[in-house]
């Protein structure tokens, strides 16, 4: 059986863990292989909506074994949280593990966050100020503390008392900020590496067995592969690799070992925080795509941040789909273009006499250009009742099958509303 990596395939927020949850039933093992709880997704089942932050969205298929790699940064109160709020709504996650090599977000990393945004000003980059981005630079600087450590009170004990000297050196003299106690923080940690006790392990084990006994494994992606730290739109971007790479780094699991890339991406695009949106439209138009006064209106979930929105930007896309080496598309959200007499397509860049069919790669230089739109009649009818892509308006499909020749890859799924169910399969991604 095959190993699946789904990946946002633009600027997060793409729908990726409504689709995990969609997919896990095929799967035996879904590993989250990236990012922090700056990423959230919203599963809506039939036991309720949850938004998740850390945990995979395979959790609510008690069969199934739901991995937090050790490419993810984890901020062992979040975690915590979001198990206690599970449980007391039924779910199971006795079948959850964590990567005892994840490293964790201590407090420090969160202050230094935040204040590092401040500091920018009008330069700030958009961080949702939760501490990635200072834990990951731990991690690459080999100062970080891992999930592991927190289970042995010696080592938590040293590698805390040197790190935090720094750390507190770096608040009081650079920030003016007040410094961590090392007593408190020790025992806190200490608190949270007890009561994680049953789900911090070496997952290594767990994830090869899947593969030698041919199990289905997911791998679930966050953020989108327009935020990659290499690739993405820097320094609008996140700290880690979310994309197709990253799923094999973040997971452990060698890059001959995957069958499948889902790219997900929306019926047309949206962004939160700073950074270039080529295709971003304001006005009438863009409370439609904002689904304004609906329970879906776009809204960052972890930050809350009212979402940016714009025309579907197949130059970005087209570029996620080469990086990452995707061949299936899993299209998210087309009812919401329900109802729009016309629709637009973003199909080149145009700067000055030149015309670009790849992003830039300065910020400097988005300023500067404009999109090409090639314009596409809408659909009247509603398709939030459709589970057939046969069924669905002919300009709908028409649209669809646009987006799919423009970047690249063929037609995997298609959603048209939050629930489960809500879903077009048009082709087997298993």
């Amino acid at each position: 059986m095959p190993v699946v990596a789904l990946i946002g395939a633009q600027w997060g927020d793409e729908g990726k863990g409504h689709l995990v949850d969609l997919l896990a039933a095929r799967a035996r093992l879904v590993i989250r292989y990236g990012g922090g709880n700056n990423a959230g997704h919203t599963v809506v089942n039939h036991l309720g909506t949850f938004k998740l932050h850390l945990v995979p969205s395979g959790i609510f298929d008690p069969g199934i074994v739901n991995v937090i790699g050790p490419g993810v940064v984890v901020n062992p109160e979040v975690l915590i949280k979001e198990i206690e709020e599970l449980e007391a709504r039924g779910v199971s996650t006795a079948k959850l593990f964590v990567s005892d090599r994840a490293h964790v977000i201590m407090p420090y990393h969160i202050q230094l966050d935040q204040l590092q945004e401040e500091a920018r000003g009008e330069g700030r980059i958009g961080t949702t100020g939760r501490g990635i981005g200072p834990a990951y630079a731990d991690k690459m600087s080999r100062s970080g503390i891992r999930m592991g450590d927190l289970l042995h009170e010696e080592t938590l004990l040293n590698r805390l008392r040197t790190v935090l000297e720094e750390k507190n050196r770096l608040l009081t003299k650079l920030y003016n900020a007040r410094p961590l106690s090392l007593h408190d923080t020790y025992l806190t940690y200490l608190e949270y590496g007890r009561r994680l006790a049953n789900h911090i392990t070496d997952v290594h084990p767990i994830i090869h067995r899947a593969l030698e006994k041919d199990l289905p494994v997911l791998l679930e992606g966050a953020q989108g592969a327009l935020l990659d730290i290499d690739h993405g739109t820097y320094p609008f971007v996140t700290s880690s690799p979310p994309g197709a790479a990253g799923a094999c780094q973040g997971s452990g699991i060698g890059p001959t070992h995957i069958n499948s890339v889902i790219g997900v991406v929306k019926a047309y695009t949206t962004r939160v925080g700073e950074g270039p949106f080529p295709t971003e439209v304001d006005g009438s138009v863009a409370d439609v795509l904002r689904q304004i006064g609906t329970p879906w209106a776009e809204v960052g979930t972890t930050t809350g941040r009212l979402r940016r929105v714009g025309w579907f930007d197949a130059v970005m896309a087209r570029y996620a789909v080469q990086v990452n080496g995707v061949d299936t598309l899993a299209i998210t959200k087309l009812d919401v273009l329900d109802g729009l007499e016309t629709l637009k397509i973003c199909t080149g860049y145009k700067l000055h006499d030149a015309l670009l069919e790849y992003p830039p790669t300065t910020t400097a230089l988005f300023d500067q250009i404009e999109p090409v739109y090639e314009e596409l009649p809408g659909w009247s009818e509603p398709t939030r009742h459709v589970r057939r892509f046969a069924d669905l308006p002919e300009a709908a499909q028409a649209y669809v099958a646009r987006i799919c020749q423009l970047v690249g890859a063929r037609l995997g799924i298609i959603s048209v509303g939050p629930g489960r169910d809500q879903t077009i399969m048009v082709a087997d991604v298993f």
